[in-house]
């Protein structure tokens, strides 16, 4: 497996296991405090007098933030850390988090959603720095799907405990105890995890890190290098790639209930539990697919093309199983068809965040990684809109799901032709001179 290839016993692996474990849990608490508006929906509508206009404003306000927050934060964290950044992040918003439990206002509500949305933002990019940080080229996409599967760990736990706090302390304290919790999180994850600056590695251990990884001789992304990787076609397919994945994922991830109680009459009681299923394969597809980019790239593809084989691969059977649910009528085939598609979801996305530790310059791994998110992050705000206009208007699901399907095909397409060649450091200052020094010589 590709998370034992560091030296037994050494200051690599021990740290290897801690992070991942620290991801994982920042991750899954991060889906928690993510969906935690839905399971209290119909209370606070009823407790503030909303609407369904309002509660839909509060829904979008966190995607819009936490998209264009993406694109700062990355560049921050390739320029201090993922230690800082992501602890940072974990407080803030679950003090936003926690303060939510007391609002009374829909101003209120809606300003501490958008704070809410920015301050989740680390959280993935920061996983990916991790990554990119402690594993050998080799092993970091089992590495990258087994993070990115915490946000279906989350789905599958969310609903039980959520539910369950809710019903016995009411909505504001399921915030209040979040908000909490997540401040011990961040302390936890700042007292134990260390980016590897901050840790006396032996040569042998830093020589691990780095082999394979193109040379780089510059140590932090500047505003200037940061604004450059839009001029890369690698950087433009995988925003494009991630975009048509992430509106399929949230197509379902808000909309699969719904889908189930309208169009195949499910009981409200049992669309809960069969809503689970697809998403416990999710998980399994993230890992799995981690896994066999390591494989395709143990066995010679580019370390590029072994990510990007899983994505393109992933995301055309992510939208064709999407068209299969729309042209049944059975709900065993649909249900099927959903979670066969939502499996090869798992495996674009795993092997998406796998890219961005291979296609990205050593030291803007954190930056590329932001970009693709809030590619990804846009497709997860307009998904329920769309979704839920289109089904308003039609009565019936099938356009939106054949519409979700073609998004997800031209994702697949942009990646396959864009996606390409990994994108370049910016040479230095000294790199250019002794360029210069070797041709006049």
């Amino acid at each position: 497996m590709g998370l034992s290839t560091a030296p037994l016993g050494s200051r690599v692996r021990n740290m290897q296991r801690l992070g991942l474990t620290l991801v994982v849990i920042t991750g899954t608490f991060n889906y928690f405090d993510r969906v935690a508006l839905s399971f209290a929906n119909p209370l606070i509508r009823k407790d503030l007098h909303l609407s369904m206009g309002q509660m839909g404003l509060l829904f979008s306000a966190f995607f819009w933030s936490y998209a264009f927050a993406q694109l700062p934060m990355g560049a921050l964290i390739d320029r201090i850390g993922s230690r800082i950044l992501l602890a940072i992040g974990v407080c803030f918003w679950s003090v936003a988090q926690g303060i939510t439990g007391m609002v009374n206002s829909i101003s209120a509500f809606l300003g501490l959603r958008i704070a809410l949305g920015i301050g989740e933002t680390p959280q993935q990019p920061a996983s990916a720095r991790m990554v990119q940080d402690w594993f050998n080229i080799k092993d970091r996409g089992l590495a990258s799907g087994i993070f990115v599967a915490n946000m279906n760990v989350g789905a599958v736990i969310a609903p039980p405990i959520l539910t369950g706090v809710m019903l016995a302390f009411g909505w504001r304290w399921l915030f209040g105890a979040l908000g909490i919790a997540g401040v011990l999180i961040a302390i936890l994850w700042y007292a134990c995890y260390r980016d590897p600056k901050q840790v006396t590695l032996t040569d042998e251990e830093r020589e691990y890190l780095v082999r394979g990884d193109p040379q780089t001789t510059k140590k932090r992304m500047n505003p200037g290098e940061w604004g450059r990787l839009f001029k890369h076609r690698t950087t433009w397919g995988m925003m494009i790639g991630f975009f048509g994945v992430i509106y399929l994922d949230w197509l379902f991830r808000a909309w699969l209930p719904g889908y189930l109680e309208s169009e195949h009459h499910l009981s409200i009681k049992l669309t809960g539990w069969v809503a689970c299923i697809p998403f416990i394969f999710a998980g399994i597809g993230n890992v799995s697919g981690g896994w066999f980019a390591d494989r395709l790239y143990a066995r010679g593809f580019t370390a590029v093309n072994s990510r990007k084989t899983g994505i393109v691969g992933g995301a055309f059977l992510f939208a064709a199983s999407t068209a299969g649910a729309a042209l049944t009528h059975s709900t065993i085939i649909a249900l099927t068809f959903v979670t066969v598609g939502i499996f090869f979801g798992g495996v674009a996305i795993a092997n998406a965040w796998a890219l961005t530790s291979v296609a990205a310059p050593a030291n803007g791994v954190a930056s590329l990684a932001g970009i693709q998110n809030f590619g990804g992050q846009l497709g997860g705000a307009f998904a329920p809109l769309i979704t839920g206009y289109s089904v308003q208007a039609t009565h019936s699901f099938t356009f939106a799901f054949m519409l979700g399907a073609a998004i997800g095909l031209v994702s697949a397409i942009a990646c396959l032709v864009l996606v390409r060649d990994p994108i370049p450091a910016e040479p230095t200052v000294s790199d250019t001179l002794a360029a210069a020094s070797a041709g006049s010589a």
